[in-house]
Order: structure tokens, then C-alpha cells, then sequence
């Protein structure tokens, strides 16, 4: 049942966020408001678009919540894979269960080693710059006619 559904859901998700899809729905309310005059503006008019909007939107939250449920289990997968087999720290695996607090934490310690990190590349370009300054100019190379004269 969940193997079905989610092909349903991806299926779904696919067609309905195809340019195909969009063409239909726009020519559905083209069609709707053409035909206001034929029935008068009723209520019952007015009903139609509203019931069915109202149902269709309230399907495809879930077939879309669904579908980026998935993606984001997949692409969290893959990211702990890539931590699991590089030498990154282990902690980072599966921070996306961790509560607000402690991912703020977690991101203001990243913040910090970023900062540091970037302060150290500064300060080594600038000592690369100064080097750089202080190194004396190559000698000019002279010609073997500019040594005998």
C-alpha cells in the first residue's frame, strides 16, 4: 500500500506541476467565468469553482507533503552518508531531529569555527602580502653586451 502510494504521489506531484496541468486549469476558469453570463452569476455558479478548488487544493497538500517528505529523508540520507564516510564529525548526522535550541547551538558553534577560519585565511594572506612587499626585487638581468661596455 505505501509502494502505490507513493508512486501515486510522485505520479501526481509530476503531472500536476507540469506546464500541461497549468494550461488545463487555466483554461478551466477561462471556461468558468465564460459561461458567468449563461447562468446568471448564481450562486450555484459561484459554488462550482469554489467546491472545486477547495477540494482539489485540500488533495494535493497532502500528495505534496507527502512527496517532500520523501525528498527530504532521501536528501538527509545521502548527507549523513557523505558525513558518515568523510572525516567531518559525526554529530552532524541527524540534527535534523534536534529541537529549535539545539540547532541554534549547533549553528552558532559552526558559526564560530567559520569565523575562525576566516580570520586565519586573513591573517595568512596578509602575512603572504607582507612577504611579498618585503622580498627584494630580482636583480635585473643584464645583457652579455650591456657587461662588456
Amino acid at each position: 500500500m505505501e509502494k502505490l502510494f507513493a508512486r501515486f504521489a510522485n505520479a501526481t506531484a509530476r503531472a500536476t506541476g507540469s506546464p500541461v496541468a497549468f494550461l488545463l486549469c487555466v483554461a478551466s476558469v477561462v471556461i468558468w467565468a465564460a459561461t458567468g453570463p449563461v447562468f446568471k452569476f448564481s450562486e450555484t455558479w459561484q459554488l462550482v469553482i469554489n467546491t472545486g478548488t477547495t477540494i482539489v487544493t485540500f488533495l494535493m497538500v497532502f500528495l505534496i507533503q507527502n512527496t517532500q517528505n520523501r525528498d527530504g529523508t532521501a536528501i538527509q540520507t545521502k548527507l549523513d552518508e557523505l558525513i558518515r564516510s568523510s572525516d567531518a564529525e559525526d554529530e552532524f548526522m541527524g540534527i535534523e531531529t534536534l529541537t529549535d535550541r539545539e540547532l541554534d547551538l549547533l549553528h552558532t558553534k559552526c558559526k564560530r569555527a567559520a569565523d575562525n577560519s576566516a580570520r586565519f585565511l586573513r591573517k595568512a594572506d596578509a602575512e603572504r602580502q607582507s612577504r611579498k612587499q618585503r622580498a627584494p626585487a630580482p636583480a635585473a638581468k643584464r645583457s652579455p653586451r650591456a657587461a662588456r661596455t
